[in-house]
């Protein structure tokens, strides 16, 4: 067990206005650095865009949404399920036909 903790970083994120105490592994630190500064960033795009006519709440969701569709689209962009089941397809027609020969 102190093997595992000795692994394990206490930081202090800061997102937008507010830090927050989070344990994470050494190896992890720099890419939570990066999302918050992420989530930060964004989250004042919104801010600017709707001064004075949206919420905090309502930036907050829309800060939300807009990361959530980046990371959907970078799923989707990622997504090698086609890829296979192309191969399998042309592996199956390959077998097939040298099959025939034979």
């Amino acid at each position: 067990m102190p093997e595992e903790n000795k692994d394990k970083l206490h930081i202090r994120l800061r997102v937008c206005d507010t830090e927050i105490p989070i344990r994470v592994n050494r190896e992890e630190e720099e890419v939570y650095r990066k999302a918050a500064a992420l989530v930060t960033s964004i989250v004042n795009v919104y801010t600017n865009r709707a001064q004075g006519k949206k919420g905090t709440i309502e930036i907050l969701y829309m800060a939300l949404v807009d990361i959530a569709l980046k990371y959907e689209k970078e799923l989707k962009r990622n997504d090698t399920q086609p890829y296979h089941d192309i191969l399998t397809t042309l592996t199956k027609e390959i077998e097939d036909a040298l099959g025939e020969k034979a």
